[in-house]
C-alpha cells in the first residue's frame, strides 16, 4: 500500500497532480541539460562509469530537489503515480533479468512485498533436487528519508540481494512522516519482525537491512528489539544509513555539491519534537553492546553528505566490540549500490555481500519455515 492509499493521507486533485508531474519532468530535463557544462567525464572509475555517475547524480538531485519543495498532498499524489508505474514495469523486468518473483503479502499486520528466487519455488521448479534452498530471510526497510518512496520502488535492488545472497527479502511498507512520525515506522518494522517470528522463522535466520532513512530505521529497530526482549537477528546490512539526524558533521556541507541529496536534508517531519540527538533516532549517540547488536555490514560513499556520521557509527560499533564490515567507496555518493549497480564500486559491495552472506547464518534450512 503506497502512502497515498492510506485513509489518513491527503492527496491532491487530478489537475494539480498532472501539473506536479509536468513540473517534475521539466525539473529533471533542466537538470540533465546541466550535465554537459560540468566535468562529467571525471570520477573514480572508467569513462562510462564517470559519465553514468554524473548523469545519475544530476537526475536524482533534480528529482529530490523538486519533490521536497512540493506540498505534502502533491508529493503523495506524485508518489502514487510513480508507484503505479513501478507496479506495471518492475515485476516482469525483475522476473526476466533476475529470475525473481514478487508477491504481495501482509506480515505481522504490515503490508509489503516478498522477493524470492523463482528457482526456490514449487511453481517454477518441478524436481525437488533442482530447487534452490532459501537460507535466510531479509526484513528490508526501504529508504526515502523517512518520508517517501514505496516497497515496489526498491524491488530491483531487493532482487539483486536475492541473487547475491540466496536469501528471500520482505520489503516492509512502514508508515512514513509527516503523517506517521517517529516512532510509527519503528513500531511497524517491529510488527513485521514479530510476524516473521510467528511464521516460524528463527531469529538466527533473519537479517535486518535498509538504506538511507530505512538504514537508520533498521538501527532503531535493533535497539527496540533489545528493549522489548525480542530475539536478536542474525545480522544487519546497511547502505548509506541515515544514523545521525543532528546533521552537524563537516561532510554535510563539504559534500553538498557532490552528493545526490538536497542541501537542506529534511528531518523535522520525522522527528516532530523528538531531539535529533536522541539515540532512538540517531544511532551514533547509542552505546551498542556486542551481546545484543548483531554483526553489521555497512557501506557508504566518500562523497556523500552523511559520510562523517556513518564513519562515526561504524567506529563506535567496532570500539564496542561489535563485528563490523565497513566499506567506504571513493568518489561515490549516497546509496550508490542502488542507483548505480553497474559501477565497479557497487560490484565490490556485492562481492563482499556474497562472501559474507553465509558467515553469520547457520546452515540449517529447517530454520527458515515455509510461509
Amino acid at each position: 500500500m503506497v502512502m497515498a492509499d492510506r485513509p489518513e493521507v491527503q492527496t491532491a486533485s487530478a489537475p494539480v497532480t498532472a501539473l506536479a508531474m509536468v513540473g517534475l519532468a521539466e525539473s529533471m530535463l533542466n537538470g540533465l541539460a546541466r550535465v554537459p557544462f560540468r566535468r562529467f567525464w571525471e570520477g573514480p572509475g572508467g569513462l562510462l562509469d564517470n559519465i553514468g555517475q554524473s548523469v545519475t547524480r544530476q537526475t536524482i538531485r533534480s528529482f529530490m530537489g523538486y519533490s521536497m519543495a512540493l506540498p505534502i498532498e502533491e508529493f503523495r499524489s506524485m508518489e502514487k503515480i510513480l508507484d503505479d508505474i513501478c507496479r506495471v514495469v518492475m515485476p516482469p523486468f525483475i522476473s526476466l533479468t533476475d529470475g525473481v518473483e514478487l508477491t504481495d503479502d501482509t506480515v505481522g499486520g504490515i503490508e509489503g512485498i516478498w522477493c524470492r528466487a523463482k528457482a526456490s519455488s514449487d511453481d517454477y521448479v518441478d524436481d525437488s533436487e533442482d530447487k534452490e534452498t532459501i537460507t535466510a530471510t531479509v526484513l528490508y526497510l526501504h529508504g526515502g528519508g523517512y518520508i517517501g518512496t514505496s516497497p515496489i520502488m526498491y524491488s530491483a535492488f531487493a532482487a539483486s540481494l536475492v541473487n547475491i545472497t540466496g536469501y528471500e527479502v520482505f520489503i516492509a511498507d512502514y508508515g512514513m512522516a509527516p503523517e506517521f512520525p517517529f516512532p510509527a515506522g519503528v513500531h511497524d518494522a517491529a510488527d513485521a519482525y514479530r510476524g516473521l517470528l510467528e511464521r516460524g522463522i528463527d531469529a538466527e535466520h533473519i537479517v535486518i537491512a535498509g538504506d538511507s532513512g530505512g538504514g537508520g530505521l533498521a538501527t532503531s529497530l535493533v535497539s527496540y528489539l533489545h528493549d522489548h526482549g525480542l530475539a536478536k537477528p542474525a545480522a544487519v546490512m546497511l547502505f548509506s544509513p541515515e544514523v545521525d539526524l543532528d546533521l552537524n558533521h563537516p561532510s554535510i556541507t563539504a559534500n553538498a555539491q557532490l552528493d545526490i541529496l538536497p542541501w537542506n536534508v529534511p528531518v523535522s517531519p520525522y522527528l516532530q519534537g523528538v531531539q535529533p540527538n536522541d539515540e532512538r533516532v540517531s544511532a551514533i549517540y547509542a552505546k551498542p553492546d556486542p551481546t545484543w547488536f548483531p554483526p553489521t555490514f555497512v557501506c557508504w560513499g566518500a562523497d556523500e553528505m552523511f559520510r562523517d556520521g556513518i564513519r562515526k557509527f561504524a567506529e563506535s560499533l567496532s570500539a564496542a566490540g561489535v563485528t563490523v564490515y565497513a566499506m567506504e567507496e571513493k568518489g561515490m555518493f549516497h546509496v550508490f549500490p542502488i542507483l548505480m549497480p553497474w559501477a565497479e564500486s557497487s560490484r565490490r559491495v556485492f562481492r563482499a555481500l556474497r562472501e559474507l552472506s553465509h558467515r553469520h547464518i547457520e546452515s540449517d534450512p529447517a530454520a527458515v519455515a515455509t510461509h
